[in-house]
């Protein structure tokens, strides 16, 4: 096969650990990035283009060539990226806006669980706070409040008392999250531990890509706000084999062939964030592309060549491609956040130390970074640093990691010193 260009759309810590991992391929000629960010800089071309500047991108995508174009978030598949590249015959692994809902509208993910019988919490959809309120009555704390639309990871509130819960339904319906507020989804709460599952799917056919556990809350403990992820490990011994096959059966397979039946096939991956529950594995939601900071782990531990995955995923020709092999090893993702974050993360702060070498195994990804004069590098974003590391167990992936992080410094910045905490307290 000839060198491929690719186009790698996004700026963060998910998009500089795909770029790592694309960059590696014998298969990639050349790699250009929109918008990126400095550590992306190392491995790829940059261009200026905003992730939800769909017209841009092709203009982009066609400029350059583009063989593959790879989406990194879900705001570019929301404004019909993956449409508009299709509409001009180039090669796009992401989902059509259509098939995106499955991340972009909590509503229409609950909807389609019940249409087809998936494995999911009990719930309700509204536009007034009165109608939420007669349901809620319905139910028993805590209780589950979601922004329907994308609110980038942080549009859900456990509610502990029923106060809470009217105040969360109240505060998003008054415009706390814009319009993804403007309908809410209220689930019965779920008893069990969390886990993420991955699959790639090209619209007909799915394999399995990984699974991974996060870090939702910002402080040890899992104390303090909901965040976007502090932190993860892959693989997760909670996720054993028996429950990821029953997953599979039960959510993976029958939603790739349901949105197919109902003309939305979906392309990309399929992330099935799982509450394993004593009931078996229930869907919490779906997301429509690499978890971040989960794909850090992945892509550590991914021993396949990652570029005739995409592409076969993209062409719609995944049934004939290699499965993905994965390494013995465990991978561990370290978030190094600004100050504020996730409400009001400070921007500006000095970073030292992103760019030493750590030896074999140790990788920092940029995820909210620029380079101001002179080169500094300094935070742009709430999350700043992802600093990953792989090893032979977690115990010393987490060594590794927790070790490198004595050498970065954010002014300011903060992250979780218990990252793996579920996995290493469990007896072996």
């Amino acid at each position: 096969m000839e060198k491929l260009t690719i186009l790698l759309v996004g700026s963060g810590g998910r998009e500089h650990a795909l770029a790592w991992k694309i960059a590696q391929s014998p298969l990639c000629g050349r790699l250009v990035a929109a918008p990126g960010n400095p550590g992306i800089e190392a491995v790829a071309e940059l261009r200026g283009v905003k992730v939800t500047d769909a017209d841009g991108l092709v203009a982009l995508a066609q400029e350059i060539g583009a063989d593959l174009v790879v989406v990194g978030p879900e705001s570019a598949l929301e404004v019909g990226l993956a449409d508009k590249l299709a509409s001009v015959g180039i090669p796009c692994f992401g989902g059509s806006q259509r098939a995106a809902q499955l991340e972009t509208s909590k509503a229409f993910t609950k909807d389609f669980c019940q249409r087809h019988g998936l494995p999911t919490a009990a719930y309700g959809v509204f536009e007034d706070a009165a109608s939420a309120g007669a349901f809620l009555d319905t139910l028993e704390a805590p209780f589950v409040i979601k922004a329907d639309g994308l609110a980038a990871g942080k549009g859900v509130v456990i509610a502990a008392t029923r106060e809470e819960a009217d105040a969360a339904v109240v505060d998003m319906l008054g415009g706390r999250f814009g319009s993804a507020g403007a309908r809410v989804v209220i689930e019965e709460f779920m008893h069990g531990e969390e886990a993420s599952l991955f699959a790639i799917s090209d619209g007909k056919t799915a394999v399995l890509f990984g699974a991974a556990q996060d870090h939702k809350r910002a402080y040890d403990g899992d104390k303090g706000p909901n965040t976007g992820g502090m932190g993860t490990y892959s693989p997760p011994p909670v996720l054993t084999k028996a429950l990821i096959d029953q997953a599979w059966r039960e959510l993976i397979v029958p939603t790739v062939e349901g949105m197919a039946a109902e003309g939305n096939p979906y392309v990309g991956v399929l992330y099935a964030g799982l509450m394993l529950t004593p009931a078996g594995p229930k869907l919490v939601e779906y997301n429509a592309r690499f978890g971040d900071p989960e794909c850090q782990t992945l892509m550590l531990r991914l021993e396949s060549d990652i570029v005739p995955i995409l592409l076969a995923a993209a062409k719609g020709e995944l049934a004939s491609a290699e499965p993905p092999q994965w390494r013995d090893e465990a991978a561990i993702c370290v978030v190094l956040a600004a100050e504020g974050y996730p409400d009001a993360p400070k921007t500006g702060g000095r970073i030292q130390g992103a760019d030493a070498d750590f030896g074999d195994g140790v990788v920092v990804f940029h995820a909210g970074t620029t380079r101001e004069f002179e080169g500094r590098l300094v935070a742009s974003g709430g999350r700043v640093l992802n600093v990953c590391a792989l090893g032979e167990t977690l115990s010393e992936a987490r060594e590794a990691a927790y070790g490198a992080l004595e050498h970065v410094s954010l002014e300011g910045g903060f992250y979780r010193r218990d990252i793996g905490w579920r996995a290493l307290s469990q007896p072996s």
